[in-house]
């Protein structure tokens, strides 16, 4: 991976994180309300970027082009209610790690598979550093014996299902078909702001209440998650899956260093230790 990629990967964790803490104190919000309108901020803001850059690099958007465009839309509204419905039931440093671990190593594992390339020494070490890490988040006993916590393990493994699909999904529109990233990225806004747009009028109270109490963090989402995930996207024009996918989430840290610190959420020592379990697996897959 080359320094640019690095850096652009590193920035998006950061981001990312910072995202997810704004969601998650807007849990308290319907689900589908908070989605809506970060989908249309984000859709909004970034129109006029957008346009500019599908004017310079005139790409082809054929049938199949519009296929994953629309499909990126569908799977990345899925991904933000399940994500926020994992936020009503579970902590940041529980929901987020699990997410962001479970993602990675789908996608890796898959991209690798499709590749016909065999796990090395480190990546076989990182597949096990992960599932302890995984396992050290949601085998503690106080999460299992718990509804929400059950709810919340089940959320967050679901949602790394996601990440997967669309991390793979998305690649293949950027590198084979030749979306710009730009435009793949607004798509799952637009996405969302159309799939959802029904239930946001029928729910015009509900999107007001959430406008009124989270209106600062709905526009630090709106701007922060395409960012996050645009600048992974140029990344990956020049670096393949296998590489970005497991670097990027040394988010999982931040995430639950900002969990502890800032949300006061409790058990941090054995939620952190899991988190560096996760983030040491990241790091072995993508050295191997």
């Amino acid at each position: 991976m080359s320094p640019v990629a690095l850096a652009l990967v590193l920035t998006a964790a950061v981001t990312h994180a910072t995202w997810n803490l704004l969601s998650k104190q807007a849990a308290d919000s319907s689900g589908a309300a908070y989605v809506w309108l970060i989908s249309l901020t984000g859709a909004v803001l970034y129109l006029p970027a957008v346009a500019v850059a599908v004017f310079l690099a005139r790409p082809h958007i054929g049938p199949v082009q519009l296929v994953f465009l629309a499909g990126t839309g569908l799977l990345h509204t899925l991904y933000f209610l399940l994500l926020q419905a994992g936020y009503q039931r579970a902590d940041l440093s529980v929901l987020y790690p699990l997410a962001r671990g479970t993602g990675p190593l789908l996608a890796s594992l898959t991209a690798i598979a499709a590749e016909g390339a065999r796990p090395s020494g480190p990546g076989l070490a990182g597949i096990g550093l992960i599932g302890a890490g995984l396992l050290s988040l949601s085998g503690h006993r106080g999460m299992l014996s718990s509804r929400d916590g059950r709810q919340g393990i089940a959320f967050g493994l679901a949602i790394g299902v996601l990440i997967a699909v669309y991390t793979l999904w998305d690649a293949h529109s950027v590198q084979a078909l030749g979306v710009p990233p730009l435009l793949q990225e607004w798509a799952s806004g637009v996405g969302g702001v159309v799939l959802l747009g029904p239930l946001a009028w029928a729910r015009r109270p509900e999107v007001a209440s959430a406008w009124r109490l989270h209106r600062r963090r709905v526009l630090g989402a709106g701007v922060l998650i395409p960012l996050s995930y645009i600048l992974v996207l140029v990344a990956l024009t020049t670096t393949s899956v296998t590489a970005v996918a497991p670097v990027r989430e040394v988010s999982v840290i931040i995430g639950v260093l900002f969990g502890g610190k800032l949300l006061a959420e409790g058990d941090m020592a054995r939620r952190l230790a899991g988190a560096v379990l996760v983030a040491a697996g990241i790091v072995a897959i993508a050295l191997g």
